[in-house]
């Protein structure tokens, strides 16, 4: 069992200045790896909470389009290196993309989630699922088999439905969309802070 104090678990125990620090960071890293090819090591870490192992996103944009997107959903690692690992992942690994260049990174914005430790939803049917899911508040994480997938609150700007939410996490998983409504899904929930600004320095 791992030392729970030693873990973030709620989002709130992150204050603004240390978010915005491992914001920092984040885009420090991309900055060195685009750049330099280099892995950005910080000299020393400001703060405590860093040091706990955390979970969190880095979400990359281009002039408001979505540019990478990767993360973590159980903390495994220091917040601080899963911060690090997940920015140059974002810009150089998101299969989705092909890496973020040099010239790119004036028009690149950074955002930062970090998340908290994920609890199960228990649910009756599908009908009760939906009653326990809160829009634009709950991350969720969907499990099933091998197949396993997660949308960031931030999903619910896109698509503010609950079944549809659900129905296009079901697809993301590689499942039926209409699979959620089987009773056979483990269903997780988590919350997130989000730090941003505007561009990369």
């Amino acid at each position: 069992m791992q030392n729970t104090e030693n873990i973030i678990k709620d989002v709130n125990q992150i204050t603004d200045e240390e978010g915005y620090y491992l914001l920092s960071l984040a885009e420090k890293a991309i900055h060195d790896y685009v750049t330099e090819h280099k892995v950005y090591e910080p000299e020393e870490i400001k703060y405590e909470n860093a040091k706990k192992l955390g979970a969190s996103f880095v979400t990359l944009e281009k002039k408001g389009q979505l540019r990478g997107c990767i993360g973590s959903i159980i903390p495994y690692r220091p917040l601080y290196k899963d911060v690090i690992e997940n920015a140059i992942a974002a810009a150089t690994k998101d299969p989705r993309f092909p890496p973020v260049t040099p010239e790119e990174l004036k028009d690149i914005d950074v955002k930062l989630s970090i998340l908290s430790y994920p609890e199960r939803i228990i649910y009756r049917d599908y009908k009760d699922l939906l009653e326990k899911i809160e829009p634009f508040k709950d991350g969720l994480i969907i499990k099933y088999g091998n197949h396993q997938a997660t949308f960031l609150p931030d999903v619910w700007h896109q698509i503010p439905d609950k079944e549809l939410f659900l129905s296009n996490l079901c697809y993301k998983a590689g499942l039926p969309p209409d699979f959620w409504k089987t009773g056979l899904l483990e269903v997780y929930r988590y919350r997130t802070k989000t730090f941003s600004k505007t561009k990369i320095r």
